[in-house]
């Protein structure tokens, strides 16, 4: 069992950054597909970036593509969500997820993660 756990969030306004960070408690990173979604009130979770194993290849939401970025440290403790020029609609519960399946390069999808961390929530004020 992995236990993902996400912090960073908080409150910002318009145009500004946050880094997101998610570890797991007492294991390294580096046989997971990790991933990015969010939800926001109302609305269904859904993707927003994610990155492969070697930190090779990342895949982005077309919402957020050139305002976020998702990496992974070299001692794959942690993977980390910069975004940038947030908007309010950025405004959501943002999760962390881990994959395990090898046959995944890259997981943009829901059912492909099998550890899904707490929530860190993201406000932007307009």
């Amino acid at each position: 069992q992995v236990q993902l756990v996400e912090s960073g969030g908080g409150l910002v306004q318009a145009g500004g950054s946050l880094r997101l960070s998610c570890a797991a408690s007492g294991r390294t990173l580096s046989r997971y597909a990790m991933g990015w979604f969010r939800q926001a009130p109302g609305k269904e979770r859904q993707f927003v970036a994610a990155i492969s194993r070697s930190g090779g290849t990342t895949s982005y939401a077309d919402s957020v593509k050139g305002r976020f970025a998702i990496s992974r440290d070299n001692a794959e403790i942690a993977v980390y969500l910069q975004m940038n020029n947030l908007k309010p609609e950025d405004t959501a519960v943002y999760y962390c997820a881990a994959g395990r399946d090898p046959s995944f390069t890259i997981a943009t999808r829901q059912f492909e993660y099998d550890y899904w961390g707490q929530g860190t929530q993201v406000t932007v004020s307009s």
